[in-house]
């Protein structure tokens, strides 16, 4: 009978539903942490309250990550969002921000980043790394296509990543830079063939302006192949 009476309770006891818990904070992880700065657990909190999908207080069963990925995807400086529930009672959310490799400042007013994959970010980026400036006569399409592969190799190339401070685009998209180092400016002329003729310039400053001074020219052209033109500073 004791027997009997001890597994009846304890079945009684194991197929109770244990009280349903309740999420009670959200935790944000940033996982491209040289560009953290533009999303922040605040905002992500305030988002979800405006969409009236806030987990915080809900029972954890009840919230629905999936449902809460897909609106934070929406936000214009997420690129990828991972969501879901930890033992401790928090909601995770992951998020991939939106890198930005050049900030645009047209002559035309137009003022935003270029990310990664091309496209357009918002002017109220919080961006935290070193970008270069783009300005002069920018037009979208062209920054979208021809810049955006020039800001993609000054973020793979960290010597010209660091030397180049802006990009100034010229009538005819035609292109000059604005080193940090030298008190002069390179022309490129068009872009295409850009790598080649940094390639140039480089070897230019290592055998040629080391030894003759970095202030010695007022501007410095590589439009033309096999050669480099020089202009004396007055």
């Amino acid at each position: 009978m004791l027997i009997i009476a001890y597994l009846a309770v304890a079945i009684t006891a194991f197929n109770r539903k244990p009280a349903a818990q309740v999420c009670h904070d959200i935790e944000l992880v940033i996982k491209d942490t040289v560009y953290a700065g533009f999303i922040t657990k605040k905002e992500v909190a305030t988002l979800l309250d405006k969409k009236e999908i806030s987990p915080v207080g809900k029972n954890l069963d009840r919230i629905r990550t999936k449902t809460l990925e897909r609106e934070l995807a929406k936000h214009p400086l997420i690129d990828r969002v991972e969501c879901y529930k930890t033992p401790s009672g928090k909601l995770c959310v992951e998020v991939t921000q939106r890198i930005p490799i050049l900030r645009i400042m047209s002559a035309n007013g137009e003022n935003y980043y270029l990310d990664n994959k091309g496209t357009v970010m918002p002017p109220d980026a919080k961006c935290v790394a070193h970008l270069a400036i783009v300005t002069g006569n920018v037009e979208k399409s062209f920054a979208m296509r021809d810049l955006y592969k020039f800001g993609v190799f000054l973020q793979k190339n960290s010597f010209w990543n660091a030397q180049v401070e802006q990009i100034h685009v010229l009538p005819g998209k035609k292109v000059e830079l604005v080193p940090r180092v030298g008190d002069h400016l390179i022309y490129l002329g068009k872009l295409e063939g850009f790598e080649k003729k940094l390639d140039r310039l480089k070897m230019f400053y290592e055998r040629g302006l080391s030894q003759v001074g970095w202030n010695k020219y007022s501007r410095i052209s590589v439009e033309f192949s096999n050669q480099i033109i020089c202009t004396r500073r007055e």
